[in-house]
């Protein structure tokens, strides 16, 4: 929140608990840019935090950069006068991009990642070393079998291991 309560953007918490909101928006009174807004959902869940964000407000946008476009259109010299609008429009684009990043370096910081583990990302074909969506049965690329390579979980703590795995790098107990 302290992030992005600077600045052109004002940061409004909805919620207790379990649940928040925060919602992310241009200021009123600001001088610069079209009007956006977004909001990010943080809510517990069993095994940590969830984050999602809503869809972009991007009315606001669109009309100050078609007001840029029709402006450079009619004269170019117009431009100079827009810079700050342009500017801020571009930030304003950028804003969900941004929130990602500030979302992951807050949590590097707690020390912890934005995904449960890496491990759950893909399945890698051991024949063509295609990189494939986990739980696939048979690879994109070349059709092999990949029932060997789908990973597994420690009997102990749940942690998510390779079978060629033999101590569990989360409990370092030894796999069955």
């Amino acid at each position: 929140m302290a992030y992005y309560d600077r600045g052109s953007y004002q940061v409004q918490r909805y919620g207790f608990g379990d649940n928040l909101a925060v919602q992310i928006a241009t200021r009123q009174n600001r001088r610069s840019g079209g009007q956006t807004a977004l909001t990010v959902n943080i809510t517990k869940v069993e095994d940590g935090v969830s984050i999602t964000l809503s869809n972009q407000m991007w009315f606001g946008l669109a009309a100050s950069l078609g007001l840029t476009a029709i402006s450079a259109i009619r004269n170019p010299y117009t431009l100079i006068n827009r810079i700050d609008d342009i500017a801020q429009d571009v930030e304003s684009l950028q804003l969900e991009e941004a929130i990602w990043e500030v979302i992951n370096q807050t949590s590097l910081q707690h020390g912890t990642g934005k995904q449960l583990s890496e491990r759950l990302s893909r399945t890698v074909c051991p024949y063509c070393q295609t990189a494939n969506p986990i739980a696939s049965s048979r690879c994109l690329a070349c059709g092999a079998p990949l029932g060997e390579v789908q990973p597994a979980t420690c009997a102990n703590c749940g942690f998510v291991v390779s079978k060629t795995e033999k101590i569990c790098p989360n409990c370092n107990r030894p796999l069955i």
